[in-house]
């Protein structure tokens, strides 16, 4: 009876086993800069600090290497939780891994931003992308692609100041309130850009970052390599460091290409 019983259960899951399969590493794409001593931060914001605790040959006559580092949550490649600007809502490690890992579209508006290093995505460009692409669907995650990621790490040039605490000076691309209360009502899981922050340079107030975060959706900054995936039909992996009670944190952006 015990041999019966085995061999069904052997037989009820091979199926599923038989499914796996290699993946295609050539479909992924890393969106996702190196944390280093070039990494920015904002201007405000305590920069990625590393370094060795014990690197080299032990006294036993073993290689051993170890080390630390600190940073601020929001620098790098990472993630906004809602309760960054939305008081109430998720914390990084409270965001469901069903809303980090979603079908991903890109919507691209380098050409506008090559003109004005200020410009920020309105409710129109996403209604103009909605009629060629077709719909913002509900949980998907939308990724604006600015252009701004060929500065990295150029403080300068990418931020608009590298000078230290400096936020009087910043000027890069965002994305414009009435295009972050569009994605709301659209009910995305999560927004992401190429640039430092969602709210474009000169803002004060992060009205976007308001919205959003106050409709639950997180965000994702300093995204690297957009151009390199398609308008749609890719997913995205976005893994932040699962920080309890956390408004964000450095996150592993991964695409897998259709």
């Amino acid at each position: 009876m015990t041999s019966l019983r085995l061999c069904r259960v052997i037989v009820a899951f091979s199926p599923g086993w038989a499914l796996a399969g290699p993946i295609d590493v050539s479909k992924l794409i890393d969106l996702t800069y190196a944390f280093d001593e070039q990494t920015i931060y904002w201007p405000t914001a305590q920069p990625f600090h590393f370094e060795h605790e014990h690197w080299g040959v032990t006294s036993a006559g073993y290689w051993y290497a170890a080390g630390r580092f600190q940073a601020s949550e929001h620098g790098g490649t990472h993630l906004d939780s809602p309760i960054h600007f939305g008081a109430g809502r998720a914390a990084t490690d409270q965001i469901p891994l069903s809303r980090l890992v979603r079908p991903v579209v890109v919507v691209d508006i380098s050409a506008a931003c090559a003109r004005n290093a200020d410009y920020r995505l309105t409710a129109s460009d996403l209604r103009s992308w909605e009629k060629q692409h077709g719909p913002i669907r509900e949980g998907i995650i939308v990724l604006v692609r600015t252009g701004w990621g060929r500065f990295w790490p150029n403080k300068k040039r990418y931020l608009g100041s590298d000078k230290a605490g400096d936020t009087a000076h910043l000027h890069f691309p965002g994305i414009a309130r009435d295009a972050a209360e569009l994605l709301a009502a659209r009910k995305v899981s999560g927004v992401g850009i190429d640039t430092a922050s969602i709210d474009y340079g000169p803002s004060k107030d992060f009205t976007t970052h308001q919205v959003l975060n106050g409709a639950g959706i997180y965000g994702l900054e300093n995204v690297a390599n957009l151009e390199k995936l398609p308008v749609t039909g890719a997913n995205l992996i976005a893994l932040p460091m699962k920080i309890t009670g956390g408004s964000g944190g450095p996150v592993r952006i991964i695409a897998l290409l259709p």
